[in-house]
């Protein structure tokens, strides 16, 4: 057997929110390289153009679309105008999102001071775009009757987290139960589910303080491994998820933290 035609997804479609820099990039990097059509978007026109063209420039088949995930009709419109311009919409991956701010044990991260209009746009960007991507997926994957989804999940929703937010670690949870819920329904129509919980990864993610020594420094003591990861590293564990490797998971939360959980 060729283990590795289990990873090959020439010819297959994926659409990769958040997919300008650090996780998303690498996901949709990955896939591209392992022979799939992938269309990028974001928020951030600038880097988006960037990161297309740093693929392009490799000879992989990507594209781009600027997309805010917070604006759900359009969310739903760009995954079913992939689906229209290329036959057929294969990979999901509902990557975008951002952090909520301070930890609970901070005067401004407390409880009694959460900005409500703060909580209701985490809410809508971490949580309601995931939704409405699983949604628009299904509708496109089950006449198909094939697909596999993959949903950025974050180690704060599998436990308490004090340097995060309460509506980040709030949203995080949610999507670790939305994927199981739909793994429940979309699994009879041959689409899986599936999630990874990322750990301290070197991204922008909450105005980049993974870039500050001092930050990674403090994360990097939490793991067994003793350091933070890069985006790269994440690839693997992506490919697994999109690909025919993984065709007896779905329901599945996989942490990739470098030990933290276990720590």
């Amino acid at each position: 057997m060729n283990t590795s035609n289990l990873f090959d997804v020439t010819g297959r479609v994926a659409i990769v929110t958040g997919a300008a820099s650090g996780i998303g990039f690498a996901i949709a990097e990955v896939l591209a390289e392992n022979g799939a059509t992938v269309v990028m978007t974001d928020i951030d026109a600038g880097n988006l153009d960037l990161a297309r063209s740093q693929l392009e420039a490799r000879g992989l088949n990507v594209h781009s679309e600027l997309l805010d995930v917070a604006d759900t009709a359009g969310l739903s419109h760009e995954l079913h105008k992939a689906a229209q311009r290329f036959g057929g919409l294969d990979i999901v991956c509902a990557n975008a999102g951002v952090s909520s701010g301070a930890g609970p044990r901070t005067t401004s991260g407390a409880i009694n001071a959460l900005d409500m209009q703060n909580w209701d746009r985490i809410i809508r960007i971490n949580l309601t775009s995931v939704m409405t991507t699983i949604q628009a997926a299904a509708d496109i994957m089950i006449p198909q009757r094939r697909g596999r989804i993959m949903v950025t999940a974050s180690m704060a929703g599998l436990r308490a987290d004090p340097n995060c937010g309460y509506a980040y670690a709030t949203t995080k949870g949610g999507v670790v139960n939305l994927v199981r819920q739909a793994a429940v329904e979309l699994g009879q129509h041959n689409i899986t589910v599936n999630a990874i919980a990322p750990g301290p990864f070197r991204t922008n993610i909450g105005n980049g303080r993974l870039h500050d020594e001092a930050v990674v420094a403090g994360f990097a003591d939490r793991t067994i491994l003793g350091r933070i990861a890069e985006p790269k590293e994440i690839k693997g564990l992506a490919l697994l998820l999109c690909s025919d490797a993984s065709s007896f998971m779905t329901g599945t939360v996989v942490p990739i933290d470098g030990g933290t959980l276990a720590w």
